[in-house]
């Protein structure tokens, strides 16, 4: 389940586009923490921004709809923000009913993936932007977030078949950024700090969750 995440993430060390823009002499007082912030929206100059198409997806297996655009924030992942999570979501409410939360722009929150109890998987956020998922912005900032159709007290919402998709996409993701599958870069959204959610909850069956993950990565992209 997924929330506007708005603390202020860490200074990071510089990225090729931090270097870009430190040749520009920006020494105004307070201009360290504000070069960080700079740096990472070097995309936004004509002509230098990644090309975007809309409905264009990053994991094949998915379909597209769009959240608004009051629910994620564009940038240039992996360049300006590095990804290095993936954290796991419950809806707490039905597939359309979430689809349509992540298109309202009041409502603030959205993620990247949905994946439904038939294993059906929707895309709503292009990866390379970030979404608001969890809660926390340096998570958000280096994070996909993967929301399954369901309630935590339900557990035979999570299916075989949402278990096996929800694991191919989670294994590409790890794939195309190179993150290690354990419990220290796949996490729930309670465990996110700062969090006050409970999914994926007590029913969620994380070692076979990570087996799923493991076996779908080794056997490689399909």
């Amino acid at each position: 389940m997924t929330e506007l995440g708005n603390k202020r993430s860490k200074p990071r060390s510089r990225t090729r586009r931090a270097v870009l823009f430190g040749g520009l002499g920006v020494v105004a007082a307070g201009a360290v923490a504000g070069r960080d912030e700079i740096g990472r929206a070097w995309w936004l100059i004509p002509g230098v921004a990644k090309p975007r198409k809309e409905g264009e997806l990053d994991h094949a297996g998915a379909s597209w709809t769009s959240a608004s655009p009051a629910n994620w924030r564009m940038a240039d992942r992996p360049d300006d923000y590095r990804v290095d999570r993936i954290v796991v979501h419950v809806t707490q409410g039905s597939f359309e009913g979430s689809v349509k939360a992540f298109q309202n722009p009041f409502h603030r929150a959205s993620a990247h993936y949905m994946v439904r109890g038939d294993g059906h998987v929707e895309q709503l956020v292009r990866e390379m932007d970030v979404a608001f998922h969890a809660a926390n912005r340096s998570m958000n900032e280096r994070s996909i977030g993967i929301e399954h159709v369901g309630f935590v007290d339900r557990p035979q919402d999570f299916t075989d078949a949402m278990y096996a998709a929800s694991a191919r996409l989670a294994a590409d993701v790890c794939r195309r950024y190179d993150i290690p599958v354990d419990r220290t870069h796949l996490v729930g959204h309670s465990e996110v700090p700062g969090a006050d959610h409970t999914d994926p909850g007590p029913h969620w069956d994380w070692d076979r969750y990570i087996r799923l993950v493991r076996e779908a990565l080794a056997a490689g992209p399909s």
